[in-house]
């Protein structure tokens, strides 16, 4: 019987999808193996990361996806809105680069206007006048 490869692809958010591997990933690896899996594939991808498991069974794979340390870690990524992606197959290695932009964090690439700049008259120092040449006067010994 083949393995059924199933995917969570988590794109960066806020924080980095990095990150949240580094904080869930193990907790998901070891309830992945405890609950019949029989491979898995961490992806790290340019804005995000995949990881793909194998199951024999849909029933294996319903039975983790249901567990509580799963939920939590699929809601606690960076973007659950827009950037948690769960589907049968492999994902992020098995087909081409995706083509997605990395998302913006807010503000990035703005500026502020530039002022006009006020010209500055320049300040002169008045030019002391040549001294005239006083005659030395010699004193008495």
């Amino acid at each position: 019987m083949s393995n059924r490869w199933w995917s969570i692809e988590v794109r960066d958010g806020v924080l980095s999808a990095l990150r949240w591997k580094d904080g869930y990933g193990e907790a998901l690896l070891e309830a992945a193996l405890t609950n019949g899996a029989k491979r898995w594939e961490w992806t790290i991808m340019p804005g995000g990361v995949v990881l793909e498991v194998a199951f024999r069974e849909t029933d294996e794979w319903e039975r983790f996806r249901a567990l509580p340390v799963v939920q939590a870690a699929l809601d606690a990524t960076p973007d659950p809105v827009n950037g948690l992606y769960v589907y049968p197959g492999r994902g992020g290695s098995a087909a081409s680069p995706s083509k997605r932009p990395k998302p913006r964090p807010a503000g990035a690439g703005a500026a502020a206007i530039p002022l006009p700049v006020e010209e500055i008259a320049a300040a002169r120092l008045a030019e002391a006048e040549p001294r005239a040449e006083q005659p030395l006067r010699e004193f008495a010994a």
